[in-house]
């Protein structure tokens, strides 16, 4: 064909034109697996990014990010002109003026590399090529990709066409706003925002032109001229940036001269940006999205999804403040408690033998000793036990310190950590999750994750049993001695006594709401007799309990291992009519492009029946208006007024490892525990270790900060009246006590109807003590 073409130089100008368009074609499609893939032209007209999911709380707060890549694109009107400037001029100073590929800055390029000055002569657009499409990776070669030499030409040419074919379908802005959305800067910050928000805590169009400079620097080498890493080295590097902005005219000298003297003056702290990145709420929001993403085949790392939690922000804040003052607190008694003793002791108050150098062989460090030490063990705890600088986490902040391994060891498995939820009883959105006392030491979530003995937080599924086998609140039992015996799993008898907490009895009868106001263990104990230890482990599963609970006789004091989730969930049950709610953490999830793609709302089920689950509300508010209710702590709170009525029940398990508090009002239920997570770590009597002591002034103090936030939507007042007619007598006497009075020392034995109330209230002569017995009895 090309013979019939007479003049040799048309003739090879048109064996090239062919031989290219061939080539093309050839390599276009893949033409026997010679050339690899290249990108189609739907890849071109959408172009695909790993981006970031964003998580925020209910109010718009960003609280976390979900990446593989941390990627959050930004339009071309939000990247600072100090940033493109130091882009053009130092990567493609012709970038407006090609169509993809510079022949001129090639053949410019090839000559400095011939005179020692090796440049590279890849445009932006090539580059945006290479990391849209992975143009190099081993799985866009072909078999000529095995050939060496080959190899880059085949890959050089395919980047040229996917250039092309990038600027004829996308305008410069579009292509140059891609290219800084796509490339990395190191430390798994990927696009522009991110490395703006990573190195200086600021948005892409808040950078300075030393900023910029710093940024477009890395470029050359994100791992030698990190600025975290290597600050002289990118320090460096952004002065040559800024020459070359100079250069092109971007800056004037004078410019050049005032930034180039400039510190990196970096700023890591942004707390979503920098560190892990990670909470107890984004892992407990990552858990709960684990099956929503694998049944809608949706990726969050890399879907770019707008997520929205239920949180609200602001009571999440009074939370952790409150966990922060209190749990400082607590530590300090737990320490003082202990002093220079080792405080890990077995039941009869032993100490455990060898129970750090137990915990230590856990460690990757003590693996990785004795790899070195030829498992000399002796040689490797000599080691851990010498003193080094380390950084510590403590209430007063991360501290530098000299400490050995061992002695580090000791102080994290002797702090206490805590788990806090607050939940809208009605709706079931999850406002409050405060997972433990820091994430970054202590990943174990203590919300959903730890399951602890709920000690007498148990016990008003005891007293829901009663009622639903047809008791009333105002039926008595006598508190005395109680004996059961029963047959174990192994067939075997066995004889169960429980003691009261303070081993003593009043052989008094006692209304169902008095005891369990006072929290009574033989009382407790009588009604799971009478009906069932079975039915009573059924009730709790029903209201929201979803533990294995062992069916024994002192199911009802709390023996079994639950989570502050599932105890909240089931609180919330009494205040929402006898209708259980399924806790929601994530109310709505949008697309990257703004679309509302699922939005979730509570399941409920009525499993109470809404007369019994009023009475327990009422109930449980007796552990604060009866005589000696265990919950009469919070009247040392700014928690009343405004005819407010608060619910709650206290717990601790046995020997003080577990301090509880569940506390139910008119618009919140909400659940702390405390502890350590080594169980053999606890304080040593009831005035230090009691829930009432230890859980319960975190959450009194948390109402009474959010009382003053009434524009957060929980405020004082009763408890919703009955919907329901409450056919079941409630509304006992109260019990009579008696009370010394001093100026006679005559005993008067009194209940809140007396009349002698009054009138002793006005006895000048009657101690501040015995007022206060006065007013206990009036509430």
């Amino acid at each position: 064909m090309f013979k019939r073409v007479k003049n040799k130089v048309v003739r090879y100008v048109l064996i090239a034109v062919y031989s290219l368009i061939v080539l093309v074609c050839a390599v276009q499609l893949n033409f026997l697996w010679l050339f690899g893939y290249s990108p189609t032209k739907k890849d071109i007209v959408l172009p695909t990014l790993n981006i970031s999911s964003e998580l925020y709380t209910a109010d718009s707060v960003l609280i976390g990010r979900y990446f593989e890549e941390d990627r959050d694109p930004v339009g071309y009107d939000s990247i600072s002109e100090n940033i493109l400037n130091a882009l053009i001029a130092t990567e493609d100073v012709r970038f407006y003026k090609h169509n993809g590929v510079d022949f001129i800055g090639l053949f410019s390029s090839a000559i400095s590399t011939l005179r020692g000055d090796k440049r590279g002569g890849s445009t932006i657009t090539q580059q945006l090529a290479k990391n849209l499409y992975r143009t190099r990776y081993n799985q866009s070669q072909g078999l000529l990709g095995r050939i060496p030499g080959v190899r880059m030409g085949v890959t050089k040419f395919k980047e040229w066409m996917t250039a092309y074919k990038l600027e004829s379908k996308y305008e410069k802005k579009q292509i140059i706003t891609m290219y800084l959305n796509t490339v990395s800067f190191s430390n798994n910050a990927y696009g522009i925002k991110s490395a703006s928000l990573r190195y200086f805590n600021k948005q892409p169009n808040q950078l300075s032109a030393a900023e910029a400079a710093v940024l477009i620097g890395m470029l050359k080498g994100t791992t030698l001229y990190n600025p975290i890493r290597n600050p002289d080295k990118s320090k460096e590097r952004r002065n040559v940036v800024l020459r070359q902005m100079q250069k092109e005219g971007y800056i004037n000298e004078e410019q050049y001269i005032s930034f180039s003297k400039e510190p990196l003056d970096l700023n890591v702290n942004n707390p979503e940006r920098g560190g892990t990145n990670d909470s107890y709420l984004r892992t407990a929001v990552e858990k709960w999205l684990e099956k929503w993403s694998e049944e809608h085949d949706i990726d969050i790392y890399t879907a770019g999804l707008k997520i929205y939690t239920t949180i609200d922000s602001r009571m999440q804040q009074l939370a952790e403040e409150t966990v922060s003052k209190q749990m400082n607190g607590l530590q300090q008694r737990l320490d003082n408690t202990w002093r220079n003793e080792e405080p890990w002791r077995d039941k009869s108050g032993s100490v455990i033998p060898g129970f750090l150098e137990d915990k230590a062989r856990k460690l990757p460090i003590f693996t990785s000793l004795m790899e070195q030490y030829n498992d000399d063990e002796e040689k490797v705890f000599q080691i851990m036990r010498e003193p080094r600088k380390m950084t510590v986490f403590t209430w007063e902040g991360d501290k530098d310190v000299e400490m050995s391994t061992m002695d580090s060891l000791k102080h994290y498995v002797s702090m206490l950590n805590t788990g806090v939820m607050a939940m809208d009883p009605y709706n079931g959105e999850i406002k409050v999750w405060v997972g433990g006392i820091n994430h970054r030491y202590y990943k174990f979530d203590h919300v959903n994750q730890a399951k602890r003995q709920a000690g007498s937080t148990f016990k008003p599924f005891v007293y829901l049993t009663a009622l639903e086998n047809g008791m009333e609140p105002c039926d008595k039992y006598e508190d005395k001695p109680v004996r059961l015996d029963f047959v174990n799993k192994q067939g075997e008898k066995e004889v169960w006594e429980p003691k009261n907490a303070d081993w003593s009895f009043s052989y008094r009868n006692m209304s169902l709401r008095w005891a369990m106001a006072r929290s009574l263990n033989t009382i407790t104990a009588q009604i799971t007799k009478d009906v069932g230890w079975d039915k009573i482990v059924e009730t709790a599963h029903r209201c929201g309990i979803e533990s294995h609970l062992e069916s024994v006789p002192s199911v009802g004091l709390g023996s079994n291992d639950v989570s502050v989730f599932e105890m909240v969930n089931a609180y919330a049950t009494f205040m929402n009519e006898g209708k259980r709610v399924e806790p929601i953490l994530v109310s709505q999830i949008y697309d990257n492009e703004g679309q509302l793609i699922a939005s979730f709302k509570t399941k409920e089920k009525q499993v109470v029946d809404p007369e019994n689950a009023w009475l327990m509300t009422y109930m449980l508010r007796g552990t604060i208006e009866e005589p000696e209710g265990t919950s009469q702590a919070l009247w040392e709170w700014d928690l009343f007024g405004n005819e407010n009525e608060i619910g709650g029940k206290t717990g601790t398990s046995s020997d003080y490892v577990d301090g509880w508090y569940m506390g139910v009002t008119k618009d919140l239920v909400a659940g702390v525990w405390v502890g350590c997570d080594e169980q053999s770590i606890r304080f040593k009597s009831s005035q230090t270790g009691e829930g009432s002591k230890t859980a319960l002034p975190i959450y009194a103090t948390f109402m009474e900060e959010l009382y003053k936030h009434p524009e957060l939507g929980v405020t004082k007042g009763k408890f919703p009246d009955p919907k329901v007619e409450i056919k079941k007598k409630y509304n006992c006497p109260s019990p009579r006590i008696r009370i010394e009075v001093p100026s006679d020392s005559t005993a008067v034995e009194l209940d809140s109807e007396n009349e002698n109330v009054e009138s002793l209230l006005t006895l000048p002569e009657a101690e501040a003590s015995d007022r206060t017995d006065i007013n206990e009895i009036e509430r």
